[in-house]
């Protein structure tokens, strides 16, 4: 009782649709091969017996008629599965090696194992046993270049055995040899059918087919004779080919994609780096920018903090008014005892400042004059370095002393003269130097704070401004107190003494948090702008592996013969391309931090560097990565592998 055919075609025709009017290729094609056979299609060129061993090899389907394997109907196999029957059934030898030039001999024999999920150690040794066997001991690590045709042939014919090798399809073994190293090929196929392996054997030469136990005759398209030779067999009890244990991909196939992609960045080393610049510059840019905004951001927050976190300041005019300010003149100093008076009120003090021109000697200098109280160094955390700062008493006796910044002490009185003590003049009214305060540096917007005088605003109203009213009062918290009482208080009150709200009351919190928005949003848009390198980095990564897809054409054709699904070639591009951007996103990041100390070094910004912009950037390259490669990596995906091996 004869056993189920490893492979049954009933009717197969093959016509091709693409390019034009249809062409039929294979017509009507019927036949049967038992496992163990060594069966040899022979035919002239043209006469479709390859299109026939691309449909038996499953890298084609039939355009019409059933083809089984097996007993299972290939038709209704999904990409995976005809992958796994590429992978694990079939064993390809082509007549042109097919050999990838990168790769050493027992690296290319072991690719199909890579893609049933073999680990790295086994599937070498396993690789390297059978080029021993197959007479290629001492050539292990040579690359293709550097063995001759039968060597590469040996090195295709132990790949397609990588996996157990159960069908042999030989396509041409011989057609690149000289007539020895063909002897020592077919000699190495009549050995594996012995074997128990199926040999199907596809050639145009009647010597290279007499080889064969059963030769099947095709000429345009059609099968015209299908004869036994003589001392041959239909075959029957195969021996199974040795196979390696079963295994699922996963880590094996992840370890491949990681080594492709080194190699192809290193192929091309000066493309890998251009294609990376953009990349670079992109999160170089993010980390850096981002650096340099939180510095600055933290900068102002902290001059803002520098005034005092517990104020309340009192402007005039009503909110929201614009420039009403110039108008109202309504706080008086018999305002300043009922503020003091409400409850969580540590200090009080007016402000009036006016640009004036200070003298001494034959120095002039222009500086702000601020007609202030007594309790001005405490309200705002600003001590006295030396001498004092005038008194409640200086200000009932309209007093003309003042206390001077450290801008106007260095700039006045150069040369290491003492200001305590001396006169200058604010116009044309001469003020006793009593104190000189301590450095405060700059306000938010630039402006230099010890480039001021201070001086008792009664003094001011009389001397200097001609005016009793103030520009604003400034009012100290006591610690503990609800800011939001206080100043619920302040505006009962003055609403009381001014029968209308010509007035608005700032909480410097208020300020600080508008401040930290608005540093937020300029910090965000130069990461913005920043971003925008990376997606011209990312175009460009897209743009390159574009190119590679298209240069490596025939290797994908080559991993998808002999087992490689259509989401293992996708998954290698990818991961080429978001290694891309990885080593570009490590080097980016790198040269940001440098280039974030550089300037801080030279220019003397404030850099501040924390771990989310970091992050986020190169989390953002490596996402630039899967977006701009996913497109590329599905090109390469969806060739098809008959086309890709035809691609010189």
């Amino acid at each position: 009782m004869r056993t189920q055919p490893l492979l049954e075609l009933v009717a197969v025709g093959r016509t091709y649709t693409s390019g034009g009017a249809p062409l039929t290729v294979l017509t009507d094609v019927g036949l049967v091969i038992q496992a163990g056979e060594f069966v040899a299609i022979m035919g002239a060129s043209g006469s479709g017996k390859s299109t026939l061993m691309n449909i038996i090899g499953c890298l084609d389907k039939p355009s019409n008629g059933t083809y089984r394997i097996r007993g299972v109907d290939v038709a209704s196999l999904n990409g995976d599965a005809l992958a796994a029957l590429r992978r694990d059934t079939f064993g390809f030898i082509f007549q042109r090696y097919n050999l990838m030039s990168d790769l050493s001999a027992v690296e290319n024999a072991e690719i199909p194992a890579v893609y049933r999920g073999i680990a790295k150690a086994k599937r070498a040794a396993h690789a390297g046993d059978l080029l021993r066997e197959l007479g290629l001991g001492d050539r292990l690590q040579h690359h293709p270049s550097q063995l001759s045709g039968g060597q590469q042939q040996r090195v295709s014919i132990a790949r397609a055995l990588m996996n157990g090798g159960a069908v042999i399809l030989a396509d041409e073994p011989t057609g690149a040899l000289d007539s020895q190293g063909g002897k020592e090929v077919m000699g190495i196929l009549e050995t594996l059918h012995s074997q128990g392996r199926t040999i199907i054997l596809v050639t145009h030469d009647s010597d290279i087919a007499a080889h064969a136990r059963r030769i099947v005759r095709i000429k345009d398209g059609r099968i015209t004779s299908d004869e036994l030779q003589p001392g041959g067999d239909g075959g029957g009890q195969a021996q199974p080919g040795r196979v390696v244990p079963d295994a699922r991909p996963g880590v094996a196939v992840l370890g491949e994609a990681l080594m492709m992609a080194l190699r192809s960045l290193l192929h091309n080393p000066l493309r890998t780096a251009l294609t990376m610049l953009g990349i670079i510059i992109g999160v170089a840019s993010v980390v850096a920018l981002m650096a340099i905004g939180n510095g600055a951001k933290q900068e102002v927050l902290e001059r803002i903090q520098a005034m005092g976190t517990d104020l309340l300041t009192i402007e005039r005019g009503p909110p929201n008014v614009r420039a009403s300010g110039q108008v109202v003149t309504s706080f008086l100093p018999e305002d300043l005892p009922s503020i003091a008076g409400v409850p969580g009120v540590e200090a009080v003090i007016p402000e009036t400042e006016l640009s004036s021109l200070l003298r001494f000697g034959e120095q002039d200098l222009t500086i702000t004059a601020v007609g202030t109280g007594e309790a001005f160094p405490g309200v705002h955390d600003w001590p006295v370095e030396s001498g004092v700062f005038f008194s409640a008493e200086h200000v009932k006796r309209y007093a003309q002393v003042v206390a001077i910044g450290k801008t106007v002490a260095r700039n006045l009185f150069p040369g290491g003269t003492d200001p305590l003590g001396q006169y200058v003049l604010i116009g044309s009214a001469p003020f006793l130097v009593i104190g000189v305060m301590a450095s405060k540096g700059s306000t938010p917007r630039g402006d230099d704070l010890d480039n001021s005088v201070w001086l008792p605003y009664t003094t001011a109203g009389a001397r200097i401004f001609g005016q009793r009213f103030f520009k604003h009062i400034v009012v100290r918290v006591k610690a503990g107190a609800d800011m939001s009482a206080v100043q619920a208080g302040l505006h009962t009150l003055l609403m009381t003494r001014h029968r209308k709200e010509d007035f608005n009351i700032r909480n410097m919190a208020d300020t600080i948090a508008t401040a930290n928005e608005t540093q937020n949003t300029l910090t965000y848009l130069l990461a913005a702008i920043a971003v925008i390198s990376l997606v011209v980095g990312g175009i460009g990564v897209m743009n390159i592996m574009l190119v590679s897809v298209t240069e490596r054409t025939r290797e994908i054709g080559i991993r998808m013969a002999i087992g490689a699904r259509s989401f293992d070639v996708m998954f290698q591009f990818l991961t080429e391309a978001v290694m891309v951007c990885f080593i570009g996103g490590l080097a980016g990041v790198l040269v940001g931090i440098g280039g974030g100390l550089s300037t801080s070094a030279i220019a003397g910004w404030r850099v501040i560097f924390t771990v989310a912009p970091i992050a986020i950037a190169f989390g953002c390259a490596f996402l630039t990565g899967i977006i701009f490669g996913y497109l590329p990596a599905r090109k390469a995906a969806r060739l098809d592998p008959i086309e890709a091996l035809a691609r010189e």
